[in-house]
C-alpha cells in the first residue's frame, strides 16, 4: 500500500512594505509610487487588518498619502498634514515659543533653517509658521514620500494660512550628511531632532513612534555622527531637540540649553546670526 504524504506548504515570508492604492481614482498614483519606490502593489480591495503579504502598508488616496502596519491588533494610519488640529493647536503653544528662540526667531530677518532630520515635518512647519525659511531633509524615501504629499496638499490650499507657512518650506529627498557642503552655506541654523522615545502616553504619539520604530529597524544609529556632521558645517548655530533629562548628544555639552516640562533644545552657538 503506498502512502501519500502530505507536506505543509510554508507561505511566502511578508514583504516589508506595500503600496496600496486606498480609492479608485488613485490607482495610477499608487502604481507611480510603487514603481518609485520599488515596493509591490497591492489591488485596491486590500485590507491592512487583514493583510498578511506586507507589514505595513503605503495607502495612496486622491488627498495624500498615509503609511498603516497591518494586522489586527496594528494602530491606524499615520499621514503628514499640516492643517490638522493638533498643529493649528500648536500656535499658540509655549513650546513653539521655545523652538522659536532655541533657533534665533527674531535675531535675523529671513532666518534660514535646515531640519536634518525631518521626519513627519511638524517642527519644520512650527518654524515656516514663526517666518524662517525652512529645507527639510529626510533620507528614509518613504517618509520622504509621505512629506512631498503633505507639502503639495498645504502648498495648494486655500487656507491662506496654511498656504503661506507651507510656501515657506523646501522637501530636499537625501541624507543630510551626504549634501556637499556648499549646499549648506547659506543657511544659519541646523535643526536636530534624532529619534528618541517619549514618555507620552497618548494613543497619536505611540502610533507615530511604532512606525517610526519599524521603518528604522535596519538602519544604524548615526545620531552622534550627525551632530559632528553638523557642528562642523557653515552655520551659525546648531539646535538638538532632547527629553528633558536625557545627557548631551555625544555628550557634546551645548553652549546653553531652553527647557520646557515635556522636551529640551540644546543650543550650540558657533558664530553671530548677522
Amino acid at each position: 500500500m503506498s502512502v501519500i504524504s502530505r507536506v505543509k506548504k510554508t507561505p511566502p515570508a511578508p514583504s516589508l512594505l506595500a503600496v496600496c492604492p486606498g480609492d479608485d481614482l488613485s490607482r495610477g498614483p499608487a502604481g507611480e509610487l510603487a514603481e518609485e519606490l520599488d515596493l509591490p502593489l497591492l489591488p485596491l480591495s486590500t485590507d491592512p487588518r487583514r493583510c498578511t503579504s506586507a507589514r505595513a502598508v503605503l495607502l495612496v488616496y486622491v488627498n495624500g498619502i498615509a503609511l498603516q502596519l497591518t494586522g489586527k491588533q496594528a494602530p491606524g494610519p499615520v499621514s503628514v498634514d499640516f492643517g490638522e488640529s493638533t498643529m493649528r493647536h500648536r500656535r499658540g503653544a509655549g513650546h513653539n515659543e521655545l523652538l522659536g528662540r532655541a533657533v534665533g526667531i527674531g535675531k535675523k530677518d529671513g532666518l534660514r533653517v535646515f531640519d536634518a532630520t525631518a521626519g513627519l515635518g511638524r517642527d519644520s512647519f512650527v518654524l515656516a509658521d514663526l517666518g524662517a525659511q525652512v529645507t527639510l531633509c529626510e533620507r528614509h524615501p518613504v517618509v520622504a514620500a509621505m512629506l512631498r504629499s503633505g507639502l503639495q496638499l498645504a502648498q495648494s490650499s486655500t487656507d491662506p494660512w496654511l498656504a503661506g507657512a507651507a510656501a515657506r518650506m523646501t522637501l530636499v529627498a537625501s541624507d543630510a550628511m551626504e549634501l556637499p557642503a556648499e549646499q549648506l552655506q547659506d543657511f544659519d541654523v541646523i535643526y536636530l531632532d534624532p529619534m528618541f522615545r517619549q514618555r507620552d502616553q497618548r494613543a497619536a504619539v505611540k502610533k507615530e513612534m511604532a512606525l517610526f520604530q519599524f521603518l528604522l529597524q535596519e538602519e544604524p544609529d548615526s545620531n552622534e555622527d550627525l551632530l559632528h556632521w553638523a557642528l562642523a558645517s557653515p552655520v551659525a548655530r546648531v539646535v538638538v531637540k532632547r527629553p528633558p533629562r536625557a545627557a548631551s548628544l555625544a555628550d557634546v555639552k551645548p553652549s546653553h540649553s531652553i527647557k520646557g516640562k515635556a522636551v529640551r533644545y540644546d543650543v550650540h552657538v558657533l558664530s553671530g546670526l548677522n
